[in-house]
């Protein structure tokens, strides 16, 4: 039986200590950590998750613009990861997600200048996460969020040219809902290289509650073999995907969400 996670930043504004307790009465087993490490010390967040029994699975990172062709801008991003590897590793050497500047839908030079920045910065983030022996995970999105790296095989076609061996992809039922012909598919092809797996309905909401088919997905989960976490990353119903807030009420309605996922995916033997 996989553990089950979620993303702390689906809480919004709520401190730690509130999300944790959160996370722990919905059933979870950990969280993917919001890499918010200018706010917090990595002491003090581990003691906070420590004392709930919540394991830290995987860092997710703030938005930092690491293709953006101002090299300024690109320096900004690598420094805003150093800082994030640093505070990971005190965590013990979690999973640590990468991906471009969130809602960035354009190259602003051109698409060939920014894909090959993508490749040359995500190296060089891979040898950063190499040099205090973590792992990076790189989350495939969707074309309302991103212009680069949409599907798995445009993931796979990364790692080939990144040639980290630190190096994996992080696929994601609800950006794959929008993305991929055959998400159950994707998964397979992901193989081996799949590093972390992202869970929400195709409405952003718990599992179960739209139409994705998690039963292809878990089985295709069973079928490579994947060990890790299911993280969950759901959001309340509302305007906006780009803020978790959705008014009174919303973390309520997360922590629901959160549970009855528990449910639907220990149904599913995930």
């Amino acid at each position: 039986m996989r553990k089950i996670g979620c993303c702390t930043w689906i809480f919004g504004e709520a401190s730690l200590v509130s999300s944790a307790g959160m996370v722990k009465k919905a059933g979870l087993d950990g969280v993917e950590l919001f890499g918010d490490w200018q706010n917090i010390e990595a002491g003090e967040a581990k003691e906070i998750l420590d004392d709930q029994g919540l394991q830290v699975f995987s860092l997710t990172p703030a938005d930092a613009d690491i293709s953006h062709p101002d090299a300024a801008k690109r320096q900004m991003a690598l420094d805003y990861y150093k800082g994030l590897m640093d505070f990971a590793a005190e965590f013990g050497a979690p999973l640590v997600s990468c991906h471009g500047q969130v809602t960035r839908i354009a190259p602003i030079s051109s698409q060939e200048e920014e894909d090959a920045l993508l490749v040359d910065v995500t190296r060089k983030i891979c040898e950063m996460a190499k040099a205090n022996d973590l792992k990076v995970v790189f989350e495939i999105l969707n074309r309302y969020e991103t212009h680069q790296i949409r599907t798995v095989k445009e993931g796979l076609a990364l790692l080939d040219e990144v040639g980290a061996s630190n190096l994996s992809l992080l696929p994601d039922a609800y950006h794959m809902n929008i993305e991929e012909e055959d998400p159950a598919h994707a998964l397979k092809l992901a193989g081996d290289t799949l590093g972390l797996y992202h869970a929400a309905d195709s409405n952003r909401c718990g599992v179960g509650q739209g139409n994705i088919e998690f039963a292809a997905q878990i089985n295709a989960l069973n079928e490579i073999e994947y060990a890790g976490p299911i993280i969950l990353e759901v959001n309340a119903p509302g305007p906006n995907p780009f803020t978790p807030n959705k008014g009174e009420g919303f973390q309520s309605i997360v922590a629901n969400q959160l549970a009855q996922s528990v449910q639907a995916l220990r149904a599913l033997g995930a």
